[in-house]
C-alpha cells in the first residue's frame, strides 16, 4: 500500500470533527454518552458512521440493557443526539471487512439504518466506495435487526442473502 504522504494528518478529536463531513467512530459502546457530553454540540449535523457495538461484559449493564430494550440505533442517536446517525460496518470483525472489500462480484454486504436519507444516500456511496454492497435496512429503530444478537448480525453474506435473511424487499 503506497504512503499517504499529505493526505495523512494526526490530529485531535476536536480536529477530526472539523476536518471531517463525515466521521467514523468505533469505541467500546459504554464510550457513547461520554463522547455525546463532550462532543455533542461539535457533532451535531455531522454524519456519523455508527460501528458500536453493545457488550455487556465490556460496557456494563445498564448500558447494554438500554440498547437491548430500545434497540441500538435509537440508543447512539440520544447519545449523540445532533449527529446525522447512519449505524454501518458493525456486524462482522474488521479483519473480515479488510479481507472481503472490493472483492469479484458478488460483493459482501453490509446492513445499513437511519433516519436522515441524505446521510443514509452518502454512507451507501462510502460503503459501495470501499467495495461492499449496502443493504438499506430502515430507520434508525430498525437497525436493532442487526445489532449484536440480530438475525442481520455476524452474517458474512451478499446483498441479496442478506435481504433474504431480513425479509427485506429484493
Amino acid at each position: 500500500m503506497p504512503p499517504l504522504g499529505e493526505l495523512a494528518k494526526a490530529g485531535t478529536v476536536d480536529e477530526a470533527i472539523v476536518f471531517g463531513d463525515v466521521l467514523f467512530i468505533a469505541v467500546p459502546y459504554g464510550a457513547l454518552p461520554q463522547i455525546g457530553q463532550d462532543y455533542g454540540v461539535k457533532l451535531n449535523g455531522k454524519i456519523v458512521l455508527d460501528a458500536c457495538n453493545a457488550v455487556a461484559a465490556r460496557d456494563g449493564a445498564p448500558i447494554a440493557d438500554e440498547v437491548e430494550k430500545e434497540g441500538i440505533g435509537v440508543v447512539s442517536q440520544k447519545y449523540l443526539s445532533g449527529a446525522r446517525i447512519v449505524r454501518a460496518f458493525n456486524t462482522l470483525n474488521y479483519k473480515i471487512f479488510a479481507s472481503e472489500a472490493n472483492r469479484p462480484d458478488p460483493k459482501l454486504a453490509v446492513p445499513i439504518a437511519g433516519d436522515d436519507a441524505e446521510a443514509v444516500r452518502v454512507a451507501e456511496g462510502l460503503i459501495r466506495d470501499a467495495g461492499f454492497d449496502a443493504v438499506v435496512v430502515g430507520k434508525l429503530a430498525d437497525a436493532r435487526r442487526f445489532q449484536r444478537g440480530g438475525p442481520g448480525y455476524g452474517q458474512q453474506a451478499t446483498a441479496a442473502e442478506l435481504r433474504q435473511k431480513l425479509s427485506l424487499a429484493p
